[in-house]
């Protein structure tokens, strides 16, 4: 955040003022009236960074989700992603509005809302505020690194498949890691949500372009389906939607879009953000997916764009171009973790030393990055280990929680549906961290067996 930013009134200074069942004069405050944002979004805008939050190497990965899910259920099983993950989504945002009213506080993050949720719920939870707050700061953290990894991953194969066979060369992906730094070094020291816009912008238009080219090569060739895989295997479930889940999850960017919009009534609407969002992403995922898999079969890489012909000079450009996007996507990816880890320090810092600082603090989360791809030089099991971990925890699991604790113990409708409905995503959150992370460990051992 820099100096001359408007602050917004933080919930440690107003947590438990209201408590969880006095709401006879919530019904008058509306939080949106009493939100003061500098440099405020458009829902044009915020729809781009929700759509660029999800648009990146998920579409890219999609091949190879239904290659462990087979064409039929592939189909199935994305469209039961996507809508539990609106539905999530939903939730989360959903209750973040609530317990802004309840509490008569404009604006209220990730961390903050779970902190808010806790701190105002039933007696036996309310000691854990402190802790729900943290564990949301720190999983977005974990998260956010492990994502950036996934993309210089993805960006150093790409570079060293179509440089190194353009040019004679033998350089490893872990020459083109440091390479690939030096460009997103330069992105991630934007630090205005707003400005970001223009960088999803073409972040998003280059995927999008990606894809159309993609398609060309996949209907180009003849696809027969004789030896495809309809079905799953029970084994490959975890894969298929762990990938899923990380494919179509960019959670963490949903409450700080929704808090910085000009009009954030727009975000939930049925025709709103959110739902345009997800729909237009989930059709462009199951094109990508289903066709995908359906021309190179049990040959599909981590992603599609690497199973292109490398001979070929609209192929090359295609690689390049979808690892430009995802260099002009880090930028966004940044934004969260510098959020967090900013309003944990940003008050031990001189006002002076601001820009400085957050120039330093961007760079050192650089370099911790660029180590830790550098061990693991892999593609498919940072997809698998990111989705299964962070992904079903914050997508899935958080706003479950954080919804079940609002409601109880009396707002869960006819026969308590509500909480019939969050117990059975708990178990399915429960089912994509637990086996999913196993399975992604398993693979990320192999490596060095």
């Amino acid at each position: 955040m820099n100096s001359e930013q408007e602050k917004v009134p933080s919930f440690h200074m107003v947590a438990g003022r209201v408590p969880y069942s006095d709401q006879s004069e919530d019904e008058d405050y509306a939080p949106f009236e009493h939100r003061k944002v500098s440099k405020a979004n458009s829902s044009l805008g915020t729809l781009i960074h929700l759509v660029k939050g999800s648009l990146g190497t998920g579409i890219l990965a999609m091949p190879l989700a239904f290659k462990n899910g087979g064409l039929v259920f592939g189909l199935l099983g994305m469209v039961l992603v996507a809508t539990i993950y609106a539905h999530c989504v939903h939730m989360l945002v959903g209750t973040a509005q609530k317990a802004c009213k309840r509490s008569r506080i404009p604006v209220l993050g990730f961390a903050e809302t779970a902190e808010n949720v806790f701190a105002n719920g039933p007696p036996g939870v309310r000691r854990f505020a402190g802790f729900a707050a943290a564990y949301i700061d720190y999983i977005l953290l974990i998260v956010s690194f492990f994502s950036i990894c996934v993309y210089l991953v993805f960006i150093s194969t790409t570079l060293r498949d179509v440089l190194n066979y353009e040019f004679k060369l033998d350089w490893s992906i872990r020459i083109y890691i440091l390479l690939t730094s030096a460009a997103i070094a330069i992105i991630t020291q934007v630090r205005e949500l707003k400005y970001l816009v223009p960088f999803s912008l073409i972040a998003n238009t280059s995927i999008i372009v990606v894809f159309a080219i993609t398609m060309v090569y996949v209907f180009k060739e003849p696809i027969t389906f004789d030896d495809r895989r309809l079905w799953p295997e029970a084994t490959n479930l975890p894969a298929f939607f762990g990938t899923a889940v990380y494919a179509i999850e960019g959670i963490g960017i949903v409450l700080p879009v929704e808090n910085k919009m000009k009009h954030p009534q727009h975000f939930l609407h049925r025709f709103g953000v959110l739902n345009i969002a997800i729909c237009s992403i989930t059709i462009l995922y199951n094109i990508t997916g289903f066709f995908g898999y359906a021309l190179y079969g049990e040959e599909t890489k981590g992603s599609i764009t690497l199973n292109l012909p490398n001979d070929q000079i609209l192929a090359k450009s295609t690689q390049l171009l979808a690892a430009g996007a995802i260099i002009f996507t880090t930028g966004l990816y940044y934004y969260v973790p510098m959020e967090i880890l900013w309003r944990k320090i940003g008050h031990r810092i001189p006002e002076a030393r601001y820009n400085l600082a957050q120039a330093g603090i961007r760079f050192a989360i650089l370099v911790a990055n660029v180590g830790l791809a550098m061990l693991v030089p892999q593609l498919e099991p940072f997809i698998g280990f990111v989705g299964s971990i962070g992904s079903a925890t914050l997508a899935l699991m958080t706003p479950v929680v954080l919804d079940t604790i609002f409601r109880w113990p009396h707002d869960f409708g006819w026969m308590r549906w509500q909480l019939v409905k969050n117990a059975a995503l708990g178990l399915f959150a429960l089912l994509i961290l637990g086996v999913g992370t196993y399975f992604s460990m398993l693979d990320i051992i192999a490596i060095y067996e």
